[in-house]
């Protein structure tokens, strides 16, 4: 198998850039209506223009963790390569009528071996994505996150939610909803950077960041509105780049315009937000479970803040296979039109290889 071209971006960049009015502008049609077109479906489509993506499948050895690739890689979004039990996923192909012969397999013995050879793959440039399948998430990140062979950086790793809700024109970023649970101010500005990198590779330009709290107003009784302050002023002072930043905000001033008139409040942020950034994990999991099956939002989610030597790797974690789709949209690979300097580097400075992103599929269950 040919090798993967180390630093290609997993993202959508310049040939397939969307601004908002090709992923937002989809007409609510009520609190639990279906729109006509979902934003991940034209981001999909977008993400078709580009050559498929090498993905290294784990352990996929149920019906729908293979079922996923399969279908992704027939709607020409990635080429998988799966890593397991062979005579097992042979198996699960025939019984669920699922054409693999065209797909490259590890065969390993279990899927302790799988998630290790997994990210062996992605170190030696065989792989651009990383998707999970039926094995356990413990598994897999174990590997992921190991200090000898894994895929960390000094940034913190953190999660975020992206949220097609059919009531909102804005697609919506949530972060942290699953990985760091009492984050502290530190950890707070790698998640809202992680996020904020993520927005903007992904070809949306500058996002509108609110920092969530109870209330708008900044008071020693709540810490979050201390932290959301704190990280407003930190953005002002060049500690977090390429978002505009507001905080405290409830959640009704941060997307409704009217609520945050109400207030009086007067920024390019408030009742426009198009990045929710929650105090803690508990706030985050439950804003985001009450969009999806309240709201009938579609979610996708990623895990930033990790890489490995050369590509970015991303993490698809088990699933509806459609949820695959969205996702893999989100961060299709494409070869970026900046030339590379000797150290890796594009010419404007910017380190392409800099975070993973584990991604997630339609999730009902966010923590396992």
């Amino acid at each position: 198998m040919t090798g993967v071209a180390a630093g290609r971006r997993i993202c959508v960049i310049e040939e397939v850039m969307l601004d908002d009015g090709d992923i937002g502008n989809i007409a609510a049609i009520g609190p639990v209506g279906d729109p006509p077109r979902s934003k991940y479906e034209r981001l999909i489509a977008r993400a078709k223009q580009v050559p498929p993506a090498t993905t290294v499948v784990v352990h996929p050895c149920e019906e729908t963790a293979l079922r996923g690739p399969v279908e992704a890689a027939q709607a020409g979004i990635i080429v998988p390569i799966l890593v397991g039990p062979a005579m097992k996923i042979a198996a699960i192909a025939r019984e669920h009528h699922l054409a693999i012969d065209r797909f490259e397999i590890v065969d390993v013995p279990h899927s302790d071996a799988a998630a290790a050879k997994a990210v062996e793959l992605i170190h030696a440039s065989k792989g651009e994505l990383l998707m999970k399948g039926s094995l356990h998430t413990d598994e897999l990140m174990r590997e992921v996150t190991s200090s000898k062979t894994g895929l960390r950086t000094a940034r913190r790793i953190s999660h975020v939610f992206i949220l097609d809700v059919p009531t909102y024109a804005e697609t919506l970023f949530i972060t942290d909803a699953a990985i760091n649970i009492f984050p502290d101010l530190d950890a707070k500005r790698d998640i809202v950077q992680n996020v904020i990198d993520l927005f903007t590779q992904v070809g949306l330009g500058t996002p509108r960041v609110a920092i969530l709290s109870a209330v708008e107003t900044v008071t020693a009784k709540i810490p979050s509105t201390i932290d959301a302050a704190a990280l407003c002023k930190m953005a002002e002072r060049g500690q977090i780049t390429g978002g505009v930043l507001d905080g405290p905000l409830a959640f009704d001033n941060a997307i409704d315009p009217e609520a945050a008139k109400i207030k009086g409040i007067k920024s390019a942020v408030a009742g426009h937000a198009q990045i929710l950034v929650v105090p803690d994990l508990e706030a985050g999991n439950m804003l985001a479970k009450n969009l999806t099956f309240l709201a009938k939002a579609d979610a996708a989610g990623i895990v930033l803040g990790a890489r490995a030597d050369h590509p970015d790797v991303a993490c698809g974690f088990r699933a509806r296979a459609h949820g695959l789709l969205r996702g893999c949209g989100a961060l299709r690979p494409c070869a970026p039109r900046r030339g590379r300097n000797a150290g890796g580097m594009t010419d404007d400075g910017h380190d392409p290889c800099r975070q993973c992103r584990l991604l997630e599929r339609q999730i009902p269950s966010f923590r396992r």
